[in-house]
């Protein structure tokens, strides 16, 4: 590639890593927001969350018409198109979390309806985690750093467990009393969302370790 065409190619691909870093800041946000909606019971919050989900589709359609743009037109090979492949992957996968975060604003707006089941301790350590993982994952895109993916690998097994922790006490308010199951349900859901999340944010380290070292470690491989 002509050193010219080279310099036009890394500054897309450049523009392309800042419209990644700008979506998985806006989920990262919602993330982190529609459960502090449920923190401090502010419906308002949860609601406005809902509302962002726009922007998040907007910017996924413009980072996917960017790769396609420079898939037909410069046909890149070997690493650059593992990185262009990547991010298509990595838009969907954040375009997910984004309507998780919603799902996860949506039960907030019904649990705030009714009083507070119990203290939440672990659902904000869990969040935290998840948005941990998501800024992790797109540092280490932007780096090319498979060893940082590799830490995200790791993490996703933490929120596993903290998912299992949460269902466990759910599931022992429930059976104290019946007239818990409808709110010990939402939290539930909400668990099982951010847990998806997390899946989320692995499946974008490890399309980093493809793209860093062309090895697939989806489903153990590699």
């Amino acid at each position: 590639m002509p050193p010219n065409v080279r310099r036009e190619f890394d500054a897309e691909l450049d523009t392309l890593k800042t419209r990644l870093l700008t979506m998985g800041g806006s989920v990262e946000a919602m993330v982190a927001d529609s459960l502090s909606a449920l923190v401090t019971r502010d419906t308002d919050l949860a609601t406005d969350v809902r509302g962002r989900d726009a922007e998040v589709d907007s910017l996924q359609m413009e980072v996917d018409d960017l790769t396609i743009r420079i898939l037909a037109l410069r046909q890149p090979a070997a690493s650059d198109l593992r990185f262009l492949i990547a991010a298509l992957k990595i838009s969907t996968d954040l375009e997910r979390v984004g309507d998780l975060a919603v799902n996860v604003a949506e039960r907030v707006e019904e649990l705030n309806a009714f009083p507070q089941l119990k203290p939440y301790i672990d659902l904000p350590r869990m969040t935290e985690r998840v948005r941990q993982m998501i800024h992790k994952a797109l540092d280490a895109f932007v780096e090319g750093n498979a060893d940082r993916a590799r830490e995200v690998l790791v993490e996703d097994q933490e929120v596993d467990d903290l998912n299992a922790q949460i269902f466990r006490e759910l599931i022992t308010f429930m059976l104290e009393d019946p007239k818990n199951i409808h709110r010990a349900t939402g939290l539930i859901f909400i668990a099982k969302y951010l847990e998806r999340i997390a899946d989320h944010a692995t499946n974008v380290a490890e399309d980093v370790i493809f793209v860093a070292e062309g090895r697939d470690v989806r489903h153990g491989h590699g």
